[in-house]
């Protein structure tokens, strides 16, 4: 942004010069010196310098995480706990007992038909919550093994 005035010095007279003053809203600046010049002129000024990087890279996407080459060599497989078959025919067994659908059952225990649906094909991960429900609505002990002697 540049504007431009014009300054009169003293009266109007015709044989009078005109000065004209030019304002610059940004003075120009010197452009500051990066980490190697200011080194450089450290050096030559005869003082010592000592140069660390603190990170490795400073592109950072250059490499991957740390811990990359650890993850990818991972063979450890990792599954969820499913219900057991024994599980699943306890729960049709009372469900069908009972003369209900996997519906009715659902709506007794204030959960989705979904959720019995899972349970009864296996697909569900086993929550103790709704394991209680559907004992106390089936009147049968779903969970719990054998005995041992």
């Amino acid at each position: 942004f540049f504007i431009s005035f014009t300054h009169m010095a003293g009266r109007i007279t015709p044989s009078q010069d005109w000065d004209t003053v030019k304002l610059n809203t940004r003075p120009k600046t010197k452009k500051s010196a990066n980490h190697e010049q200011v080194a450089n002129h450290a050096r030559q000024s005869g003082f010592e310098v000592e140069s660390v990087r603190k990170h490795g890279t400073t592109n950072a996407q250059r490499g991957g995480p740390s811990n990359a080459r650890k993850l990818e060599d991972e063979t450890e497989e990792f599954k969820h706990e499913e219900v057991g078959l024994d599980l699943r025919l306890r729960i049709q067994k009372a469900r069908q007992a009972k003369g209900w659908t996997q519906k009715e059952l659902a709506q007794r225990i204030n959960e989705k038909s979904t959720v019995v649906n899972e349970y009864e094909s296996g697909r569900a991960i086993p929550n103790n919550q709704i394991l209680g429900k559907m004992e106390r609505a089936l009147g049968a002990k779903l969970r719990g093994g054998k005995k041992k002697k």
